[in-house]
């Protein structure tokens, strides 16, 4: 920067030096170095004409200055005559003036007296040198005698040092001066016109005058050049060079005209030059050919400097843009190194870690843009260094600080990259070790118990276990400290964890092995007396260790990387049997029928699938990519200008997922079409990207009806050769994902007994499931008033219309609530974690725009929510209460199936809370080593059908080859609590449908309808086992011989009001009254109330609104005993 300026400084001293000697030549060219007087000034005095130049040269080349008959010569005032004077003797050159001046002095027609004063009048005011003076004297005889004689005796009077000759007629003078050198008024031939002369002499000064200001501007302007400060900011600096650009044209401009000025000056010299030249009218062209020489350099040295300030002013420009561009820059680079920052999380699981890397890797792409801008911005700084600019020492370190960020950018993405990479291989061993127990755990739960008695059938299941073992070697963690070591980077607290919790399981299964081994052992070296086994249920066979189907239900919550893990052996086990179950029922020939069936639905499949690749990718390519055309951009209208997302959402992304992935992986079960369901179970979580196309969907429809006439549409449709229009391809992505469930329908009707059917099922019940997930968020973006985030309530699980009553038992909350009698019509909302009531708005628009808005009115926390199943009266209605019935609505539900669908769904929710801490107790209990039990002989119990839950978990508690923890069975019941009155267990598929009061939060007096009553009605009876909490005997028969704690069976209901009770401990039954039960149960107030059946497969003893945290007491205490 210093050298700049110092160069611009030594520029500028160079340019004010050359115009300075331009002005001073200009003024010596002109003479007004001697004689400052110009013919403007003294135009006046000059166009009297009592003295003049004619351009006339004596022999010597003196010039000649002639003073003509001139009458009121002696009238002339002495400023006057001395201007005149000292400008006629300035106009020739210092040569021709050095050499003197001749005089001609014309007094023909004057007096004696005349020209004796104009003689004194020149000597004493002439202001150059003379040479000779001549004097045509008059031409009167006695003024010519007169002056002779008078010349004579008066010759030293007139003071001159030069000769004054006196002359009586012209031809005398053209002895001393060629006629030639003469104006015609003294006999000469020489051409004069004396107001072209004063003309030629005026423009002449002017001329030089323009060279000397125009000189002296540019001289100016330059100074203001340089001196100018130069700008800090790009806006400024454009201005600056800009305005300097500006006054450059302008002082270009005033020299171009100044050149005119000189060259038409020049041409009116020549002129009468070529005519008649003399040497006044040769010294004047050559004044201004000397004049526009000057001005020629003095242009030249103006450039010369504009030249160097004008770089100077662009190099400051490029500057400006380069710092500009690099705060932007780093600013981005900076937010980059942010982010990437606060990408700590490792992930939890392979897939996690999997959709961290991708989320890495769209990332890198989205910040490539940003790296290679800064990368570019730095290569430009150095083409500017490479250009000499004079900022070299402040681009410089902006470049390699550019290169340090995107370096060091570059670096943490790779160091990140690879932390994740350590994450998903530790994930993959953490996943198949957890695969290999589990498997494990299953190999143990399925050896069969009587084979094993027999020494052969122990050997067998010794070996099956060694050669598990022996493949342990690839999936088990082998050296915990390794492990630290290898992956310390990524170990965060929850994952260490995590890695000692699967280590210690891993340790379990194998000390789980070891055990068995022992035993089996045993068994193979020792058979001193037969055994007589005792063969197991058929269905033990095939059920697996897994939990039951409504468990997994209910569960369905939780991780999907453990669900994959368990998933696998156990349907591969039922697959297996359910294969040679129907394998013995059906002909080989049926089979064949079903294939070729199944390969035709999977032809269809593909085919069709294709084709909705090729279509996707055609209106991408033929619509999407249009309207970024700039040749077409005079077609699109303005309402459809920069809304090309509103118009095809996120299609781009369906094509991908469809054409890169879900195709090919398609592609893959040409030949076992029976599995397809896998690969839609796999992809299961992408098709989630069709719930944002839905709800984009009536934007879409809204936008291409305003803009469907646009004559883009209709030549891109041209282009296509489409018979339909675009509207009709918007439509496709909504169609395929309503083929796919009939598709997957046909495929799982022909492959019931094919090994992938419970994939097909699963698949297909994801897939409603999606269509129902994309349904439902068509109404829960159109809620309004909501001032928490919808995502924060979990899934939504159900939506609908209802009509609302509300009963509060701490009063009213509005003053119309006293007197509800008439229902509110409320939308509901059920998700995971609450539900959601609004009031549903009028419908407005066509098409997708015709849609309901929803105002929010209020919503309640699952957890502190309880049900009533049944209310009198109406089989559509029930209850939903809150906080221990403070708060209950009455629901009533369109039809009894919309409201059987809603009371299952909200049993699910409480449940699955219930289960989550059921599991959480099991898995604490799975960390403690399980012992293996010794053979023992099956309890019998005389009791049937009723009975058989209690003799399976009998059966499962004297296994010697169950695994307690594992086994996945329902814990006994527990002994009653104290106020608890009746205590209830059943299996599953003995729950019915009129199941009453279910909650996970409130306590079991909250459950019934008749609780404000005082009692427990009739009605809610329901078959099942129960436990007698206090006895009457004036109620309960003989014959039943109950006693107080004793467990009891509700069979079924018979006629007028009985109820048949067996006794589950002496087998005895008979029939009491239904009131008479509600009144025993009752008798010790609302604590006495009948507890209702289980809510769901696994719950083992759920009382009626039973607490979570009451129901997870429970379920740890069963384990723990």
């Amino acid at each position: 920067m210093r050298f700049w300026l110092r160069h611009e400084e030594m520029a500028l001293e160079e340019m004010v030096q050359r115009l300075n000697a331009v002005s001073k030549r200009t003024d010596e060219i002109m003479h007004h170095d001697i004689s400052p007087l110009c013919a403007a000034d003294i135009r006046d005095q000059l166009q009297k004409r009592f003295a003049y130049l004619s351009g006339g040269r004596g022999q010597d080349g003196s010039p000649v200055i002639t003073f003509p008959d001139y009458p009121a010569f002696g009238d002339v005032p002495d400023q006057d005559f001395q201007n005149v004077m000292t400008y006629l003797t300035s106009i020739p050159s210092l040569q021709d003036a050095g050499i003197g001046f001749i005089l001609v002095i014309d007094r023909r027609q004057d007096r004696w007296t005349s020209v004796k004063a104009s003689i004194l009048r020149i000597a004493a005011s002439f202001p150059a040198n003379l040479q000779l003076v001549l004097v045509l004297r008059p031409a009167g005889f006695f003024q010519r005698t007169l002056s002779e004689l008078a010349f004579r005796f008066n010759r030293d009077d007139f003071k001159m040092k030069v000769p004054i000759i006196m002359l009586s007629s012209v031809p005398e003078l053209h002895g001393y001066i060629d006629k030639s050198q003469l104006t015609e008024d003294l006999g000469g031939t020489l051409a004069y016109c004396h107001s072209r002369w004063l003309c030629h002499r005026t423009a002449i000064e002017s001329f030089a005058l323009l060279v000397k200001q125009t000189a002296q501007m540019l001289q100016a302007f330059g100074t203001e050049l340089a001196e100018t400060e130069l700008p800090n900011d790009v806006q400024s600096t454009s201005s600056v060079l800009l305005a300097h650009t500006e006054k450059k044209d302008r002082a270009k401009e005033d020299m171009r005209l100044a050149l005119v000025e000189g060259r038409r000056v020049l041409e009116s010299i020549r002129e009468p030059l070529a005519q008649s030249p003399n040497q006044d009218q040769l010294d004047s062209q050559s004044t201004v050919q000397r004049l526009l020489a000057q001005l020629n350099e003095t242009e030249v040295a103006f450039d010369e400097f504009w030249a160097k300030h004008q770089q100077k002013l662009e190099q400051c420009l490029q500057l400006r843009h380069f710092e500009q561009d690099f705060r932007e820059v780093k600013a981005a680079l900076d937010v980059l190194a942010q982010k990437v920052t606060t990408f700590t999380d490792v992930g939890n699981s392979s897939a996690h870690a999997q959709r961290l890397l991708k989320d890495l890797a769209g990332f890198e792409e989205k910040s490539s843009a940003a790296v290679q801008r800064a990368r570019a911005l730095s290569q430009e700084g150095e083409q500017l260094i490479g250009h000499k600019h004079y900022a070299v020492d402040s681009i410089r370190p902006k470049c390699h600080e550019l290169r340090h960020l995107c370096d060091q950018f570059e670096a943490d993405l790779e160091r990140r990259r690879g932390l994740l990479g350590k994450s998903l291989e530790l994930h993959g061993l953490l996943e198949a070790s957890m695969k290999w127990c589990d498997e494990g755990i299953y190999l143990l739960a399925s050896q069969p118990v009587d084979k094993c008695q027999s020494q052969d059938g122990a050997e067998a299941a010794l070996q099956e276990l060694e050669r598990f073992l022996e493949t342990g070697a690839e999936s088990k963690i082998q050296e915990l400290s390794k492990i630290f070591q290898d992956y310390e980077p990524i170990l965060t607290k929850d994952l260490l964890e995590h890695v000692q919790r699967v280590f210690q399981k891993q340790e379990s299964v194998e000390e789980m092995f070891h055990r068995r081994q022992a035993s089996l052992k045993k068994l193979a070296a020792k058979q001193t007396r037969p055994v007589q086994p005792v063969a197991p249920r058929p269905e033990a066979l095939t059920k697996s260790p897994c939990p039951s189907p409504g468990i997994r239900r209910g569960s369905e919550n939780h991780s999907s990387e453990s669900s994959a893990l368990r998933r696998g052996p156990y349907r591969r086990a039922k697959s297996e049997v359910s294969e040679g179950r129907q394998g013995r029922g059906s002909s080989t020939g049926d089979e064949e029928s079903l294939a070729v069936l199944r390969r035709h639905v999977m032809k269809e499949l593909l085919d069709t699938e294709r084709v909705y690749v090729e279509e996707l990718l055609c209106v991408l390519e033929g619509y999407a990519a249009e309207m970024d055309n700039p040749l077409m951009t005079h077609l699109i209208s303005t309402g459809l200008q920069n809304k090309k997302d509103i118009l095809f959402g996120n299609m781009e992304e369906i094509y991908h997922f469809h054409n890169r992935i879900f195709l090919r992986e398609l592609e893959n079960y040409t030949d076992c079409p029976e599995l397809v369901g896998r690969c839609f179970l796999e992809r299961m979580e992408e098709f989630q990207i069709y719930e944002q196309y839905c709800q984009n969907k009536p934007r879409s429809e809204s936008l291409w009806r305003q803009c469907s006439d646009c004559p883009f549409f209709q030549e891109c449709q041209k282009k296509l050769d489409h018979k339909l229009s675009l509207d009709s391809y918007l439509l496709k992505p909504v169609q395929r994902i309503t083929k796919y469930q009939l598709l997957l329908k046909e495929m799982l009707k022909y492959s019931k007994s094919c090994e992938g059917a419970e994939d097909l099922q699963e698949a297909l019940s994801s897939i409603l499931g999606i269509l129902k997930a994309v349904n439902d968020s068509m109404h829960l973006i159109a809620i309004t008033g909501y001032e928490g985030n919808l995502s924060d309530l979990g899934r939504l699980l159900m939506q609908g219309s209802f009509s609302v009553w509300t009963d509060h038992k701490r009063g009213h909350a509005k003053v119309k609530d006293l007197a509800r009698f008439k229902p509110m019509q409320r939308h509901l909302f059920l998700h995971e974690k609450a539900v959601l009531f609004c009031k549903r708005r009028e419908e407005n628009g066509e098409g997708y725009e015709k849609a309901p808005s929803y105002s929010y009115k209020q919503s309640l926390n699952m957890t502190a929510v309880g049900i009533t199943e049944n209310v009198k009266g109406d089989a559509k209605k029930f209850e939903i209460w809150y906080n221990a019935r403070e708060e209950v609505y009455i629901i009533q539900a369109p039809t009894p199936e919309i409201k059987a669908a809603w009371v299952s769904e909200i049993r699910k929710v409480l449940t699955s809370q219930l289960q989550a801490c059921r599991e959480t107790s099991q898995r604490r209990a799975l960390e403690q080593p399980q012992s293996l039990p010794l053979p023992a002989p099956a309890s019998a119990s005389p009791l049937k059908g009723s009975t058989r839950n209690i003799k399976k978990l009998e059966e499962r508690k004297m296994d010697p080859l169950s695994l307690e923890g594992y086994g996945g069975t329902t814990p006994l019941p527990r002994a009653p609590e104290k106020g608890k009155g009746w205590s209830k267990t059943s299996h599953p598929s003995e729950t019915p449908e009129d199941n009453d009061g279910w909650s996970s939060t409130e306590e079991p007096v909250n459950s019934s309808d008749a609780e404000e009553e005082g009692r427990v009605g009739p009605g809610k009876l329901v078959p099942g086992r129960y436990t007698v909490a206090r006895l009457d005997e004036k109620v309960v028969p003989d014959a039943l011989a109950l006693r107080s704690g004793d467990e009891v069976e509700l069979v079924q209901e018979g006629d007028e009001g009985l109820w048949c009770v067996r006794n589950l401990s002496s087998g005895a039954e008979g029939w009491v009254p239904a009131h008479s039960l509600s009144a025993l149960l009752c008798q010790g107030g609302p604590m006495g109330c009948l507890s209702s059946p289980e809510s769901s497969a696994g719950s083992a003893a759920l009382s009626p609104s039973s607490s979570c945290s009451e129901s997870c007491a429970a379920a740890v205490a069963d384990l723990r005993g």
